[in-house]
């Protein structure tokens, strides 16, 4: 019994040692990817036109302290603003993200109801789960692209995905030289020892003062 009971102690402390032995590394991930969205707030304010982050998702791997990091920049200019693009427009995207013609009718007549109603505007992202016709899967595949911030009616090109550019019929152009805008979403993939990593999704605003907080952070996930 003495074995026994030894032997489950054992076990125990292994297993409260892998914990914490995971615990600090998933907080180390979180902390790095943090410092990677403001290694993306200074490349965005970079004075040199030839070394600031270009703003249109592209990938920019860097390596903080040991651990990788995987950044994605993309100006919010370049996706379709829920309160103020057409009804059409949203369901030209949901066919292209993979939705059903049924699904993109349905929540293209939801858009134009809210346009009427009382309840405008959409302040979440996260409201569309709850109108006919979205499924979790299709708002996995939407959510990137879509934004509450542009203001635009329809997305700068220079800034849309590939995906975005060819659902709506927008022509290429080039993202170099282009304004991002002061409103970007940044994706901070952080990737510590052992392969344990953290992620943050955030929307965050660049202050234009020069005095005050570099970004005020609009929406954040991790």
């Amino acid at each position: 019994m003495v074995s026994l009971m030894l032997g489950g102690l054992l076990t125990v402390v292994g297993q409260e040692l892998r914990l914490s032995l995971w615990q600090r590394e998933h907080t180390r991930a979180i902390w790095a990817a943090e410092g990677g969205m403001a290694l993306a707030v200074r490349g965005l304010r970079e004075p040199s036109p030839a070394r600031r982050w270009i703003a249109d998702g592209r990938l920019n791997a860097l390596d903080l302290d040991g651990t990788r990091l995987q950044i994605r920049v993309r100006s919010e200019r370049g996706k379709l603003d829920l309160n103020t693009a057409s009804g059409s427009d949203l369901a030209r995207v949901v066919v292209q993200l993979g939705g059903t013609r049924e699904q993109a009718q349905a929540l293209a007549a939801t858009l134009e109801q809210r346009r009427t109603g009382i309840d405008k505007p959409i302040r979440a992202l996260e409201e569309l789960c709850s109108w006919p016709g979205m499924s979790a899967a299709l708002f996995a595949e939407l959510a990137p692209e879509l934004t509450l911030w542009s203001g635009l009616a329809r997305p700068e090109p220079a800034f849309a995905s590939p995906a975005l550019r060819q659902a709506l019929g927008l022509a290429y152009a080039r993202a170099e030289g282009s304004d991002p805008g002061p409103i970007l979403s940044i994706q901070s993939t952080a990737i510590a020892q052992g392969g344990i990593f953290a992620a943050i999704d955030s929307t965050v605003l660049l202050s234009i003062e020069q005095n005050s907080r570099p970004f005020r952070v609009l929406r954040y996930s991790e």
